[in-house]
């Protein structure tokens, strides 16, 4: 660690040292550091104790002067992993091992040199639903037989990788449990006391900025860079002010807040910003509020949403069973070191923006988008809710066969996860039910809810309506909300019914919670069980009635519960204890037995198709990278897609169909139907996941005509399923371009939305914009992110994909490149682009071909310098 000494400090009331970031910033510029946003704060401390000295003058003047001229590194203090992308990051890693070993080197030296936390939460299914009494073991026997040889590879992380550590399946969400747990908000190593940064494997790592920690979400492939001790390199982010005015009015959510605030951040453009939430109405909100809104920050499409700290922190971190002393250590530190919302009242911004959360109605979000607000007012004008008649037997039209209250959004936040249980009493007093169609569940991201729900004499009336525990993990928001009854789901079919999903979750997106849910809906806790009772979004759920008791029309008015009545149990019924008695027993891991070593290399399972050596280093077989190095000539299109392509267009991370190409090649290696899983849960075998690649059968590509996993084979012109063009160019080894139009790989951090697209023979993406996650993890694999100049996209250039493209031009960050079309009529363009390689370490990952290959040349040539 490289410190600047002059600037360390004893922290007073304490026997730590801190790094004066203030003193610093002053020397450079009298009452400059008065104006700094917080992240610019966090940012120069982080570079005050860390920077070379000789570098660190400059980089403070960029943050002082808010000039994006030279790169700056960031060093995150840890890396939290889910198991998905935090297995196949570590899968990679055992596969970097081998290729070090091949070439002489120690594998046993290639570790994360931070730490790493892995929470097992994602690969839950909701095989049974919340109507099923035993549903949480049923559950939880079916995830570890599917899952047996991913837990067998993670079992074996624990012991054959530093700095590794595993909170099994079981436990919770990682966001929830960093929000009560992990994060100490201010860190403590060597002595030294510094504000709590990190990055996570998941976009919703912005969770815990609602405690003032910078924590953003990454790809695994940016993960695996700062594990293996790497800087994130970035220029200045843009930072900007959110002022929120008002108060919430009754009746409404943390919820409905978080939707309305991520229509109107989306509408400001706020995409790859810091946003910090300031002002009376940011006082008013509880930490578990704040957390709804941070946890929606890639719905917006903002890097990072910040809250400071301030006296709700502290009362938060009592709350959640923080020690004493780590909580007085958060005061103490927050006010010396500047970082006190107090002391941020005269920070200036770029832009402001204002928001008056008095002005929020009751919300959902839907039917394809997490920031397509839609006022439950207004579903009668929007087409939502319309007349329906309900026939004995069958399914209405736009049936709700999905109900889930999931996800770290909402169940983080006790307020909502009450008024959802007070609603289920008093729909159950009324003698109301959910609609027999109806998959209900409840999956909580922390074992906390389940004790203050019991506290509170509320999870029976849950349960009554079929909202009993089935998990605590992500489960439906992640699209494992497991199989539907299947005269349920023939009933669908045969009727080509329009069958939705309603969950609080924080994605919506086509395609991604079932298969048979042609469109979801993202709602309250409260509203997911109203709409389970409704049992279709044809109900207009403000206005009809469901049902006529004892003469009177019961609407939704008579079953909302008071924000006194919501706010009076949760003072009373969520307690410190619980949060006690959950995370003792959790976080107490045992000592390395270091009379239990463990191989340094895994050893792989020939016919597993959930953990298999990568193949970026390979030379022969199905995605050998080493085999097709990149030329950036003769490309073809293996797509032309519209605006909105998400991560879930890219790889999806649903059900396995059988008629799918990864369900034929699962037959094919002797797994049986039920035991397919989910795309997700196969990321660690490429020859499953590249078969995932453009799997949606929601995508559009504009070449094949039509909607599906489809593609064109050029020249022949001929229309085939996704995965066989694939195969078809790789047989033939012709190098492939993406063309997309804005937006482009917006949603989750998956890698694997950028390793398929590379293991198929695609160099470049061109796109009019890209969300900020997936450009790097493109870059990361080696693909080479291409921007349209302002006025030229795919449309105006008609592009219809029987061309061939190359990339001529100096790699050099933010170069303007020429992409040279050919058409087939033998017509020449040659059209300027946008190197969207923007720092110069990015540039040098793409030149090396990627992350992994990037730190085996520097492994490599180090160790060659030390022999």
């Amino acid at each position: 660690m490289t410190m600047n000494i002059r600037y360390r400090k004893r922290l007073p009331g304490t026997a730590l040292d801190y790094f004066d970031a203030r003193e610093a910033v002053e020397a450079l510029a009298p009452g400059a550091w008065a104006r700094l946003p917080y992240t610019t704060r966090v940012h120069a401390e982080n570079l005050v104790r860390r920077a070379d000295p000789a570098q660190l003058n400059d980089y403070l003047r960029q943050l002082i002067g808010r000039k994006r001229e030279i790169d700056f590194p960031w060093y995150p203090v840890r890396v939290v992993c889910h198991d998905i992308l935090g297995q196949t990051a570590l899968v990679d890693l055992a596969g970097l091992r081998d290729a070090i070993a091949k070439e002489g080197g120690d594998p046993a030296a290639v570790n994360p040199v931070v730490p790493v936390q892995l929470i097992v939460d994602h690969s839950l299914a909701v095989e049974c639903g919340g109507f099923d009494p035993d549903a949480f073991a049923k559950n939880r026997a079916i995830e570890d037989r599917r899952n047996e040889d991913r837990f067998h590879f993670i079992e074996w992380t624990k012991k054959a990788f530093a700095n590794v550590d595993v909170i099994p399946a079981g436990n919770g969400i990682m966001h929830q449990i960093n929000l009560e747990k992990m994060s100490p908000v201010v860190y403590v190593q060597d002595g030294v006391a510094f504000p709590d940064t990190c990055v996570g494997t998941d976009s919703h790592t912005p969770h815990v900025d609602a405690l003032g920690v910078i924590a953003v979400g990454v790809g695994g492939l940016e993960a695996e860079n700062v594990m293996l001790g790497r800087a994130s390199w970035m220029r200045l982010p843009e930072i900007v002010g959110i002022k929120l005015t008002g108060r919430r009015q009754p009746g409404i959510t943390a919820t409905d807040m978080a939707l309305a605030l991520t229509e109107f951040l989306r509408q400001e453009k706020v995409v790859g910003a810091y946003v910090e939430f300031f002002g009376e109405g940011a006082d008013s909100l509880s930490i578990g509020d704040r957390a709804t809104i941070s946890n929606m920050c890639p719905e917006y499409g903002a890097t990072a949403a910040l809250f400071t700290i301030d006296p709700q922190t502290i009362e938060y971190l009592r709350l959640t069973d923080r020690s004493p002393e780590q909580v007085r250590l958060v005061e103490t530190y927050a006010r010396q070191a500047g970082f006190w919302h107090t002391d941020l009242q005269t920070a200036q911004y770029e832009r402001v923006l204002a928001f008056d959360l008095s002005t929020v109605v009751r919300n959902m979000a839907g039917p394809s988008n997490p920031h397509r607000r839609l006022p439950t007012a207004a579903l009668a004008e929007r087409g939502i809710a319309a007349p329906w008649t309900e026939e004995p037997g069958r399914m209405p039209d736009g049936a709700v066969i999905i109900a889930a209250i999931t996800s770290c959004t909402n169940t983080s936040n006790p307020r909502n996860v009450i008024a959802a249980a007070l609603l289920a009493r008093n729909a159950s007093r009324l003698g109301l039910s959910r609609k027999p169609w109806v998959k209900t569940s409840l999956a909580p991201g922390s074992k906390a809810v389940e004790l203050y729900l019991k506290e509170a004499g509320l999870l029976g009336a849950l349960e009554k309506l079929g909202f009993g525990i089935v998990a605590f993990a992500c489960t439906t928001c992640n699209g494992m909300s497991g199989a539907l009854d299947p005269a349920i789901q023939q009933e669908i079919i045969e009727r080509d019914l329009y069958a939705t999903a309603v969950l609080s979750g924080n994605r919506n997106f086509d395609g991604r919670i079932h298969p048979y849910a042609r469109q979801a809906f993202l709602a309250s806790p409260p509203l997911v069980v109203a709409y389970a009772i409704a049992g279709t979004v044809r109900f207009d759920i403000e206005r009809d009635v469901f049902a006529v008791v004892d003469g009177k029309e019961i609407r939704l008015k008579d079953l909302w519960p008071s924000d006194e009545e919501i706010d009076a149990i949760v003072a009373r019924a969520v307690k410190p204890e619980q949060f006690r008695k959950v995370y003792e027993p959790m976080f107490a891991i045992p000592a390395r037995d270091d009379g239990a070593r463990v191989s340094p290399q895994y050893g792989w399972r020939p016919q597993s198709t959930y953990i298999r050596r990568p193949p970026y280093w390979d030379t022969e077989g199905v995605g050998a990278l080493a085999a097709n190095p990149r030329t950036l000539k003769g490309m073809r299109p293996l797509a032309i897609l519209p605006d909105n392509i998400t991560t879930d267009h890219l790889s999806p991370s649903n059900a396995i169909l059988p008629d799918s190409a990864a369900g034929e090649y699962l037959a094919r290696m002797g797994l049986p139907e039920e035991d397919f899983n989910s795309y997700a849960t196969h990321r660690g075998d490429h020859l499953t996941a590249m078969r995932a690649t453009f799997a949606n059968p929601q995508l559009v590509n504009e070449m094949a005509g039509r909607k599906g996993s489809l593609a064109r084979i050029e020249p022949e012109g001929q229309v085939v399923r996704m995965w066989e063009a694939i195969e078809t160019y790789l047989n033939r080894r012709q190098p492939l371009i993406i063309i997309a139009g804005a937006d482009y790989g917006q949603g989750s951090s998956r890698d694997w939305a950028a390793k398929g697209v590379r293991l198929a023979g695609v160099e470049v993406v061109v796109a009019e914009g890209f969300e900020r996650i997936h450009r790097t993890n493109l870059i990361g694999m080696g693909v080479l992110p291409l921007e349209f100049q302002s006025g030229t996209n795919r449309l105006t250039l008609q592009l219809d994909g029987t061309e061939t493209y190359d990339v001529e031009g100096a790699l050099t960050p933010r170069a303007t490149l020429t992409l040279v079309i050919r058409r087939k009529n033998g017509e020449l363009a040659c059209v300027p682009m946008i190197c969207r390689l923007d720092t110069a370490e990015e540039v040098s990952v793409y030149e090396a071909g990627g992350v992994l290959q990037r730190f085996a040349q520097d492994f490599l040539a180090k160790s060659a310098s030390s022999a």
